[in-house]
């Protein structure tokens, strides 16, 4: 049985933000860039379990989606009672690590 994936508040704000600095609606390139991002994001319907436990917090998960040097974290948790998967931040890799 699949997950359903919930964009939360915040991780949409995230995508809003990219979307708007990535030029996506100027660039054929940003555009295939960013639609597989949010492929990715849905690709947790499945196997949510299978990405690895976040640095900042042992209930937090993330997906990294991209190439060096424009690798993004999609960090998610995961609601096993519900089979959810809430997307909660989607930031630059290279970013320091999240504050909890």
């Amino acid at each position: 049985m699949a997950y359903l994936v919930k964009i939360m508040p915040r991780a949409e704000r995230d995508f809003v933000a990219l979307y708007a600095a990535l030029d996506v609606e100027h660039s054929n390139a940003a555009l295939r860039w960013f639609m597989g991002l949010q492929r990715a994001v849905f690709t947790l319907e499945k196997s949510p379990a299978r990405c690895p436990v976040t640095p900042e917090k042992n209930n937090l998960r993330h997906l990294l989606y991209g190439r060096k040097p424009h690798v993004y974290r999609i960090i998610y948790r995961i609601v096993e009672r519900r089979r959810e998967v809430e997307i909660l931040h989607i930031r630059h890799g290279a970013r320091d690590k999240l504050a909890m």
